[in-house]
């Protein structure tokens, strides 16, 4: 089989020596190319050159879960089409690694690895459904180019918190748990309409729209994300073979968040953030945020500015997962 690896030569759980260990693992059973990536959007490219040039049959993302979205944006350039394009496999290099772990691969890279080939050999995968996020028809957010995203996107607070946490790594920190909940915290005392009657509105076909939310969290699986190994169910329910979840908040009040963030740390498969002011909707396939002041957007943890409208797609077997 022939395969293109993209390297995330900055990956943080990955030293070089490791990644040339697995590259060269790899490369026992595969027609490797590998290529390192050197500037933001690269793996983009390099998968899409991969999908178009129709020769190469898997690529596999050595890398965060950045890396992986910008592979996957790549090889879904022209849309989804799992029979024809190449499959994705994953190794896990970054902090967090909420898409790998979804797919049950062990979060240790070489683990991980192991893993792949042994799914390669036994000719094991899977069909797995993504997330689409589109500037809204009519709104000044018309023109944004669209973005798939393989677990997660954010409109609002915990996008925010995506965004303090980039700047703090532009500054040279690194990416801990213990950064981002200090960038909970500031995002939180900074948030002005924390207490109640947020600016974001959801709406979605046949059904009332959801008004007065404060931030709102699209998942495309579950759980999450994790803290250390602690996983985080925002939706429980969520998953690749679905349409995609939500969980938004209409208050943010001190008692509030030490609620919701108990309830998130204690959350289970089976149940998590519930209360008068938490909205759960599942198994959704087209719907669209808006909200009157320009607020922060993430999609897979990559903070992508400020947005006042964003209209979501789930797309149920979008890729084909080596798994």
């Amino acid at each position: 089989m022939r395969a293109l690896l993209v390297v995330n030569p900055a990956a943080t759980t990955t030293s070089a020596r490791t990644r040339d260990v697995l590259a060269h693992a790899l490369a026992s059973d595969l027609k490797l190319e590998v290529v390192a990536t050197a500037y933001r959007g690269h793996a983009r490219d390099l998968a899409r050159q991969a999908a178009e040039g129709g020769e190469i049959e898997l690529v596999v993302a050595l890398g965060g879960d950045g890396t992986v979205n910008e592979v996957v944006n790549g090889l879904l350039y022209h849309g989804p089409d799992p029979e024809r394009l190449p499959k994705l496999a994953v190794v896990p290099g970054g902090s967090t690694n909420v898409f790998a772990r979804a797919l049950g691969l062990p979060n240790d890279a070489v683990e991980a690895t192991g893993a792949v080939l042994d799914a390669l050999r036994d000719r094991t995968s899977r069909t797995v459904g993504l997330g689409l996020v589109s500037g809204t028809p009519g709104s000044e957010d018309e023109g944004v180019p669209s973005r798939w995203f393989t677990f997660c996107a954010g409109f609002g607070f915990d996008a925010g918190v995506v965004g303090r946490v980039e700047q703090q790594r532009e500054h040279g920190r690194k990416s801990t748990h213990a950064l981002y909940i200090r960038q909970v915290l500031r995002q939180f005392l900074a948030e002005p309409n924390r207490r109640a009657g947020g600016g974001i509105i959801l709406e979605r076909p046949d059904a009332d729209p959801v008004t007065d939310l404060i931030l709102a969290i699209i998942c495309n699986t579950s759980p999450w994300t994790y803290l250390g190994n602690r996983p985080v169910y925002a939706s429980p329910r969520a998953s690749f073979d679905t349409g995609l979840d939500v969980l938004a908040l209409s208050k943010l009040s001190t008692p509030a968040v030490a609620r919701y963030a108990t309830q998130l740390l204690r959350s289970t498969p089976e149940r998590g953030p519930h209360g008068k002011h938490a909205t759960s909707l599942h198994d959704l396939t087209d719907f669209t945020l808006h909200s009157q002041a320009p607020l922060p957007f993430q999609v897979d943890g990559d903070h992508l500015g400020l947005r006042t409208s964003a209209t979501f797609t789930g797309v149920r077997r979008a890729l084909r997962v080596i798994v």
